[in-house]
């Protein structure tokens, strides 16, 4: 079996932070039953573009592979009565919606408790279900904002700037997921459920760690680089050289030992200035333009090749379709393809979460509504009456 096949998930997700938290279960086994709200064509996400076409985009299908769809409306009491026959034979019910909404459209696990004691309701929202800004939208954007990270990204000189992905919502959905299954592990062993209230601003939060550590305790006021330079080891920094850019990481005194011999400067190694982390902080507006000065005199092949043989920390800077060719991405099946009626053959990234020995199998994302004839008449049991009772009543849309 694999990990997770004995978990069955009710998804009340869109777009994109709460797809991605639940494709990793679902990627390890988990059943992931997405309810998609007909009224407005399912999941905003197939709609993404620029590559989009009906109701299907390589956005959708790079969050959604592996799940199931089911176009329910919760708002119609027969809608309301399939979702919670589905809450009696599942584990958890996991959304992505505004911080009030949950408690609003009874999906909390004192709305749900009755039907399923063991019942784990997951809420990932923007703010979370308590505090002041519990009602608004959240954003990747907005949080990384409000977090501080913007004014910690980007030149010195330059303006505050976004993380090149959406690094909240997908830190987000790690911590959903990981909250989730922590909740189905103690309802399986209590037999009693509960609510997980999982935020993006939370989480955007929690990624400060140390930078925070150091002001709370220190008075510590971050400050952007240059090069994205760390803030306290040099060198650890993108370089120029004669035909691209590179990063080269000092983190230990024995990798800027072997760098000096590299360089062709082993005296630098003990040069007072230099010799340890202190002094190279203390000293990095003379250190780093020498090495500037070196390093553009070549490419960054023939620096790169000599500082690995030396296990000096350092790798090219790739744009995505370089990190796409990597041997090394090759060599760990990060690349994975599934065939799609409309895109035929679709190549992604695989999931990084690792459980044993054996590698996933993969499974386009599912059209919409396309698994209702399994779900409602294996699963919950309905006969064909029963359906056509429902879909006349608008349990479907």
């Amino acid at each position: 079996m694999k990990p997770l096949e004995d978990v069955r998930v009710v998804a009340v997700e869109q777009y994109g932070a709460g797809p991605f938290g639940s494709v990793h279960l679902a990627d390890l086994g988990a059943e992931i039953i997405k309810i998609e709200d007909p009224r407005v064509g399912g999941d905003v996400g197939r709609y993404v573009p620029p590559y989009a076409e009906g109701e299907d985009s390589l956005f959708f299908e790079a969050f959604n592979r592996n799940k199931s769809s089911l176009s329910l409306d919760l708002a119609t009491p027969a809608g309301r009565g399939v979702f919670e026959d589905l809450v009696k034979v599942s584990d958890a019910v996991y959304s992505n919606l505004r911080g009030d909404v949950p408690a609003k459209i009874k999906i909390t696990y004192d709305d749900l408790k009755h039907l399923n004691p063991a019942i784990v309701c997951c809420s990932l929202t923007g703010f979370g279900m308590t505090g002041p800004r519990s009602k608004e939208p959240g954003y990747d954007y907005v949080l990384q904002a409000l977090a501080g990270w913007m004014d910690l990204t980007g030149d010195p000189d330059g303006p505050p700037t976004k993380s090149g992905l959406s690094m909240v919502d997908y830190s987000g959905g790690f911590v959903a997921a990981i909250s989730l299954l922590a909740g189905i592990h103690a309802a399986r062993r209590d037999g009693v459920g509960m609510d997980c209230d999982v935020s993006l601003y939370d989480t955007a939060m929690g990624l400060l760690t140390y930078p925070a550590a150091w002001h709370l305790n220190a008075g510590f006021t971050p400050v952007r680089t240059r090069h994205s330079a760390h803030p306290s080891l040099v060198p650890f920094q993108a370089f120029e050289a004669k035909d691209g850019w590179f990063v080269v990481g000092c983190a230990k005194e024995k990798f800027w030992q072997r760098l000096t011999v590299v360089i062709d400067r082993p005296e630098w190694a003990a040069d007072e200035r230099f010799a340890t982390f202190a002094d190279r902080d203390r000293n990095r507006d003379v250190l780093i333009p020498l090495l500037e000065e070196i390093f553009v005199q070549r490419t960054v092949a023939e620096w790169v090749e000599p500082l690995q043989a030396a296990a000096v920390p350092t790798a090219r800077i790739n744009d995505v379709a370089a990190a796409m060719t990597e041997p090394h991405t090759i060599a760990r099946n990060l690349l994975v393809e599934t065939e799609h009626p409309r895109y035929g053959t679709v190549r992604q990234v695989a999931s990084p979460v690792r459980v044993g020995s054996e590698l996933p199998t993969y499974r386009r994302a599912p059209l919409r509504n396309e698994d209702a004839d399994r779900i409602l008449g294996e699963l919950l049991g309905y006969d064909s009456t029963a359906v056509s009772d429902l879909q006349d009543r608008g349990a479907f849309g």
